[in-house]
C-alpha cells in the first residue's frame, strides 16, 4: 500500500480541518479507496499510487483555495474535488470590487467612491498620497491592497512604518525590548493585518520579515525593492523624514503614503512633511493623490458629525 504525507504549513489545521474534522470526513467520504488520517499539521493518506495521485492533486487545489479565501467547508470541497477544472469550481467571490478575502473569509472591499478612486489610484500609479480625516479607510484600504499584491505575488513583501510621534501626550519610559517599546505605535497596522491574514500565517511571515513594521527612523539607509510600503500618518513627519522615506523607493515597489493634515503632532512652527510633499509632488507623473472626506467615514456613525462639528470649530478660528 502507498502513502502520501502532507503538511500543512502557515494555515490553521484546526481551520483547515474543520470542527470535529468534518472536513477530513468529506474527503474520506468522496474518496472512499483512501485510508485518510489526519494528526497535528499533517495528512496522512494511505492506498494505491493513481488514486492518491488524484487526491494529492485536489488537496493541493483545495489548500490554494483556503489561501485565497480564508475559509473551506464541505460544499467548497465537493466542489474541487467533482470538477473538472479550476475555472468550473470557482465563485463570482473572486471577481468584483473584493480587494482581499480575510480571516474567516470576511470580504474586505473598497466601500466609498473614493475609497474605490484609492484603489484605482493605485494600479495606475506606483506612488500615491491618501489624504484625509479619521475613519476614512486610508490605512485600512492600503493595507488591503498591500496584502492583495503579496497574495498575488505581485511584491515579495510588504513593508508598514510610521513615525513614532506621540499623540500630544507624554508617556515617558516604555519597558521592554525593542519591538515592546515600538509596538504600541503600530497597534493600527497589526489590527488592519489580523483582520485580513489567519495568525499562525502573519506570525509567519513576520517571523520570516515577509510583513515587516517598523518606525520610520529605521528605513533610513535601505533600498526597498520588490515591496509594498505603506507610511501611515505621514502629517507627523519632518521634511528631512519625508525626503528619506520618498527617496528609499527600490525597483518593483508601490508606496502609499496617508496622513490626516488635521491631526499634526510635530512640535509647533515644525512643517508638516507630508503637507509639503503634497504641495512639491502634485505635477509629478507617477505619482497619485487622494483626497478622502467625512463622506468616507465607515466608523461609528458618530465619527461624521465629529469631525463635521470640529471643521465647523475650526473654520472659525
Amino acid at each position: 500500500m502507498n502513502e502520501l504525507i502532507i503538511e500543512l504549513s502557515e494555515i490553521s489545521p484546526r481551520e483547515f480541518f474543520g470542527n470535529q474534522n468534518i472536513n477530513i470526513e468529506k474527503l474520506k467520504e468522496l474518496f472512499p479507496k483512501l485510508k485518510i488520517v489526519a494528526r497535528g499539521n499533517k495528512i496522512k493518506a494511505f492506498g494505491d499510487e493513481e488514486v492518491l495521485e488524484e487526491f494529492d492533486k485536489r488537496l493541493a487545489m483545495l489548500l490554494e483555495h483556503f489561501a485565497k479565501y480564508n475559509k473551506i467547508d464541505e460544499n467548497v470541497i465537493e466542489r474541487v474535488v467533482l470538477s473538472r477544472s479550476k475555472d468550473d469550481y470557482e465563485t463570482k467571490e473572486s471577481s468584483g470590487n473584493i480587494l482581499v478575502h480575510g480571516v474567516n473569509g470576511r470580504k474586505i472591499k473598497a466601500q466609498t467612491a473614493n475609497q474605490r478612486k484609492l484603489v484605482e489610484l493605485m494600479v495606475k500609479n506606483d506612488m500615491v498620497f491618501a489624504v484625509g480625516p479619521a475613519g476614512t479607510g486610508k490605512t485600512y484600504t492600503g493595507v488591503a491592497l498591500a496584502v492583495k499584491a503579496l497574495k498575488e505575488k505581485h511584491v515579495r513583501r510588504i513593508i508598514l512604518t510610521r513615525p513614532a510621534v506621540e499623540a500630544g501626550e507624554k508617556l515617558g519610559f516604555l519597558p521592554g525590548d525593542m519591538k515592546e517599546k515600538l509596538d504600541p505605535y503600530m497597534q493600527p497596522l497589526y489590527d488592519a493585518l489580523r483582520d485580513m491574514i489567519p495568525p499562525e500565517k502573519l506570525e509567519s511571515f513576520l517571523e520570516k520579515g515577509t510583513i515587516q513594521i517598523a518606525p520610520l527612523a529605521f528605513m533610513r539607509g535601505r533600498t526597498l525593492d520588490n515591496a509594498f510600503v505603506i507610511l501611515d500618518e505621514a502629517q507627523n513627519t519632518t521634511h528631512a523624514q519625508m525626503k528619506m522615506f520618498l527617496t528609499r523607493m527600490g525597483k518593483s515597489a508601490k508606496f502609499m503614503v496617508t496622513g490626516d493634515p488635521g491631526q499634526i503632532d510635530l512640535p509647533r512652527h515644525t512643517l508638516s512633511g507630508l503637507k509639503e510633499a503634497l504641495l512639491i509632488l502634485k505635477d509629478v507623473k507617477g505619482v497619485g493623490m487622494i483626497y478622502l472626506d467625512d463622506k468616507d467615514v465607515i466608523r461609528h456613525r458618530l465619527v461624521k458629525k465629529v469631525i463635521a462639528a470640529y471643521k465647523s470649530i475650526e473654520n472659525t478660528d
